[in-house]
């Protein structure tokens, strides 16, 4: 017969509650709080799963109502926020765990120069097209669009020549017609904040961008404000555009399918210094008042370390948060589709921090559905965003 526990011994035990967006428990979480637990005894990692479209709702409302969880995943783009509305605990990085990650990673989770939360997952984007439709408008397949004024000739040169639309544009009142934009003004070194605070959308730089958009509307596919990019991703499966953005899914995808189809760099407007692409990442956030502050934090370093982040991100198919070697070379090796995704690193720019990054969003999609719809011309649309996102910073 067992031994009874001693009733203490529960009573001393303490929880980390943790909640994990998606589906199922990220790839390896399992093992890795087992690991951890071994070695802090008398602390128990409480994981709860929360599907993407509810999560970050669930963890917002349990921070404002007092009674937080210890770590959440969540936006890097939520961090100033729950910052600023003291809700959780800063997590500095030392020189060398900055140094560890790829360019501008470190800035996706910082502002007023400290870090608020460890990096989990990286999205980076590239270039895919359509061999065959390329081909079938008399255009090279093995030759994608280097510039944003080829990108616009490609487009039209596939929209006249075939059934099918040159570009797949995102404009649809979805988060994700922000982050397309931000992948024109990254590819033409613009941007929308500075690290002062300062609004620096209404430049030059991101005029150009939002003019090539305008450019590029009647060669994409009809209605573009009524899709967001997995719709368009769709269609380009199906033939029905010859170029998206997109993340290596759609390889993976493209891969299932059939199709003849290639993948590069993401076309670069006339100031560009090099490859570009927005940079998006999620991380883990410690939240203030549970009392477990400090070993939520080792425990989210712990999971995030080197060997342990690289196994998740394959298991998941993310762009890796580090330059590890020699798995990098092994990954280009065996999958070549991956190098333009590691190429836009360099000169990409990090996903705009703002105190309501709803607001943000808003602002931003209004600005390009007015222009794809021919409501507005750039430059005014985009002197009224800039302005209007004063408030939102």
């Amino acid at each position: 017969m067992a031994a009874a526990v001693p009733a203490t011994f529960a009573q001393d035990v303490k929880e980390i509650t943790f909640i994990n967006c998606g589906d199922e428990l990220t790839a390896g979480y399992a093992e890795y709080f087992a690991e951890w637990e071994a070695a802090n005894p008398g602390f128990k990692v409480a994981p709860e799963i929360v599907g993407w479209g509810q999560c970050q709702d669930k963890v917002t409302t349990l921070a404002a109502a007092g009674t937080p969880v210890s770590l959440a995943y969540v936006g890097s783009r939520t961090l100033k926020q729950f910052a600023l509305n003291d809700l959780i605990i800063p997590v500095p990085m030392t020189d060398d765990e900055k140094a560890a990650y790829y360019n501008y990673v470190p800035d996706t989770v910082t502002f007023d120069g400290t870090q608020w939360g460890v990096p989990v997952a990286f999205s980076t984007k590239a270039l895919f097209w359509n061999k065959d439709l390329f081909e079938a408008a008399g255009l090279d397949p093995e030759v994608p669009p280097k510039t944003w004024e080829e990108k616009i000739a490609f487009a039209k040169q596939i929209t006249e020549n075939t059934d099918a639309a040159g570009y797949g544009l995102v404009a649809k009142t979805f988060d994700n017609t922000l982050h397309q934009f931000l992948h024109w003004v990254y590819t033409n070194n613009g941007s929308v904040i500075d690290a002062e605070g300062n609004i620096t959308l209404d430049s030059p730089q991101v005029l150009a961008a939002l003019t090539a958009l305008k450019d590029i509307v009647p060669y994409s596919e009809e209605g573009p404000t009524a899709y967001e990019q997995n719709e368009v991703r769709a269609i380009w499966l199906d033939g029905g555009v010859a170029m998206i953005e997109a993340s290596p899914g759609a390889a993976l995808r493209a891969e299932e399918a059939g199709m003849n189809w290639g993948v590069a760099d993401l076309p670069l407007g006339p100031d560009a210094q090099g490859p570009g692409t927005l940079l998006i990442t999620d991380a883990l956030a410690v939240f203030k008042g549970t009392g477990v502050e400090e070993q939520a934090t080792s425990l989210a370093k712990f999971i995030t370390d080197g060997e342990r982040q690289w196994a998740a991100e394959m298991a998941q198919g993310l762009t890796p948060l580090r330059p590890l070697q020699p798995q990098t070379d092994a990954l280009i090796a065996e999958k070549a589709y991956w190098k333009p995704f590691l190429d836009g690193i360099e000169f990409g720019g990090p996903e705009p921090l703002f105190t309501d990054y709803v607001g943000l969003q808003n602002v931003m999609i209004e600005m390009v559905q007015s222009v794809v719809t021919g409501a507005a011309e750039p430059a005014a649309a985009l002197t009224t965003a800039a302005g209007e996102l004063e408030q939102y910073k």
